[in-house]
């Protein structure tokens, strides 16, 4: 499995969102080569502007992991994390953060912000982008484009 496979994982959950009428954003996370959770943004269906793919997949992966450092953890994610979805990552000490397509608009990874390596933070991980990075890209244009319909 590379990553590209996992990525492909969180493509399918975004596609879920789309489904759903939720901005389709999708998220995965790996453990030891094993997928521990995936998750897809909820913010319209539960009403909490906290309910984005990353932070579900993140409570989701602390409660089946019994624990809240998710050392040793990839999350998969098809968009840029936001600035909340960056610090949750810091806060959970995931390892690795790989993910599509950048977000100009609220990218905090590298497009507006680089929270995940910031040196004052007590934890930074490693940074993989631009995997399926179309994919990923096309299906928010898709969902915007008939949105605005």
């Amino acid at each position: 499995m590379d990553d590209s496979y996992y990525m492909g994982l969180a493509l399918v959950e975004a596609k879920k969102a789309y489904d759903l009428g939720e901005v389709p954003i999708g998220a995965v996370i790996v453990v030891d080569g094993q997928v521990v959770t995936s998750a897809h943004n909820m913010r319209e269906l539960w009403h909490d502007a906290t309910a984005h793919a990353e932070v579900i997949a993140i409570r989701a992966a602390c409660k089946a992991l019994n624990r809240w450092r998710l050392t040793g953890a990839t999350l998969y994610v098809t968009i840029e994390p936001c600035p909340m979805c960056a610090g949750a990552l810091i806060m959970s000490r995931i390892d690795r953060l790989v993910y599509g397509s950048p977000d100009y608009k609220a990218g905090a990874v590298e497009s507006l912000f680089n929270v995940v390596q910031n040196p004052a933070l007590n934890h930074r991980m490693e940074v993989t982008s631009g995997v399926r990075a179309d994919e990923c890209a096309t299906i928010m244009k898709d969902f915007f484009r008939q949105r605005r319909k």
